[in-house]
């Protein structure tokens, strides 16, 4: 495992990572709401909960899964899915900020960073060479 994580960044990026996964997993289910706003509007409303508490989910599995090394290749890919796949969200929030009372330039400033998360994500989910 050393070898990984030598080649791929320090080990603290990734649990990093993995604790911020973790987080903001457990708040889609603590406080859901301001993730039920930024659903795709072109989506059904009563698919808004369920989706946010299913990415919540993911969220947590795939922070969990980046600590151990058996699930680390699939935890990072699946992350770097859910990053892709929640990105109309942002998207969304970014097109409409009074969903949740942001600046309109925070919300779109905030769309670059999720680049950054999926390369992060995809770091630990390369084959090693």
């Amino acid at each position: 495992m050393a070898p990984t994580d030598t080649r791929r960044g320090e080990p603290w990026l990734r649990y990093l990572l993995a604790i911020g996964m973790v987080a903001i997993g457990v708040a889609h289910f603590a406080n859901p709401d301001p993730f039920v706003r930024i659903i795709p509007h072109y989506l059904p409303g009563a698919l808004a909960l369920p989706l946010v508490l299913v990415s919540g989910a993911f969220e947590v599995a795939g922070g969990l899964g980046l600590v151990f090394g058996p699930t680390r290749r699939a935890a990072a890919l699946g992350l770097v899915a859910l990053y892709v796949a929640v990105f109309p969200a942002n998207i969304e929030h970014a097109m409409r900020p009074e969903l949740l009372g942001t600046p309109a330039w925070v919300a779109y400033a905030r769309l670059p960073f999720q680049l950054l998360f999926v390369a992060w994500a995809w770091r630990y989910g390369r084959r090693p060479r």
